[in-house]
């Protein structure tokens, strides 16, 4: 039923290929998950992304089309995009022209939205996952690592996502978070595409957290910190020498406001993405009423 075009990346817990429906002559894109079936783990992954995409249909979350079984192997069938906002990053090292990144951003937040109002966190929101079609729709992807959100008082087990995006209180292991760890994630994409330069590029767990030091003093989770055998070190010692300001030196008032909005770190002080919608980033110019029509538009050449 599809032609193999080739490899274009890897999701998590499996490869991307690019291929044709010999129907339609369409591009799709087809998620191979690289363990069999009986690989439990792996199962369990992709049965959670089937059935959270199955769930969720919107305009900027990537399409499941259909999905099929062969030799043991599951495969998701995606609509095709051909560009990430990580492939617009590696192009512009100094950062993003604006006009795009007010585009890109409000796009992704309305996509968190949906997911949070469906009470799914998408846990895994980096430059890969955002994928940009060709009249600038933003398709949000690789739901592999989304989860329906916990009951009051229930704890998540395994968390694994991409480090430099990743929430302080991930970081320290609290197995009680919510829908703020896709907004902290949403403050870092918005400073990496001003500035070109991801904004926490930490090479371990607990280089991330001293990323995090450096630039606001302090944590919330520090009884947690000196109490865990993982981390031997005296949270106290370590003094503010990359403040947030002179991380995006380059922003403006209202982007600063932005960022260090979604980067409290107090998950229960950060805003949630219907407020975000409202930030004046996006109000201040009347944005918000004229980009919806102008996207419905783009949509349609799509």
């Amino acid at each position: 039923k599809y032609v193999n075009l080739g490899s274009i990346g890897e999701g998590s817990y499996g490869l991307v290929l690019k291929c044709r429906d010999r129907l339609s002559g369409k591009l799709v894109a087809i998620k191979k998950f690289i363990e069999s079936e009986d690989d439990k783990s792996v199962k369990k992954i992709a049965m959670r992304e089937i059935h959270l995409l199955k769930q969720l249909r919107h305009e900027n979350l990537v399409n499941l089309i259909e999905v099929f079984r062969r030799k043991k192997r599951l495969y998701l069938v995606f609509e095709f995009v051909d560009k990430t906002l990580l492939h617009y990053l590696e192009q512009s090292p100094r950062g993003l022209d604006r006009d795009f990144i007010k585009r890109i951003l409000y796009q992704v937040i309305r996509a968190l939205e949906f997911c949070h109002i469906h009470n799914i966190i998408h846990r895994d929101v980096k430059p890969e996952n955002v994928l940009i079609t060709k009249w600038g729709i933003v398709k949000l992807c690789d739901f592999g690592f989304a989860r329906i959100i916990a009951k009051p008082g229930e704890a998540y087990t395994e968390y694994v996502a991409t480090r430099w995006y990743r929430a302080p209180e991930l970081l320290v292991g609290d197995s009680r978070y919510g829908r703020a760890v896709d907004i902290w994630a949403l403050g870092c994409l918005h400073a990496e595409m001003l500035t070109g330069q991801p904004l926490f590029p930490g090479d371990s767990d607990l280089d991330q957290l001293f990323n995090i030091l450096k630039c606001f003093g302090k944590l919330l989770h520090e009884d947690r910190l000196n109490n865990n055998s993982a981390f031997r070190f005296e949270i106290t010692q370590i003094q503010v020498t990359q403040p947030l300001h002179a991380k995006v030196h380059g922003c403006n008032g209202l982007e600063y406001q932005f960022i260090s909005a979604c980067l409290e770190l107090d998950p229960q002080d950060r805003p949630t993405c219907s407020h975000l919608l409202l930030h004046p980033l996006f109000t201040h110019d009347g944005f918000n009423d004229s980009f919806p029509d102008e996207m419905m538009e783009m949509m349609k050449n799509d």
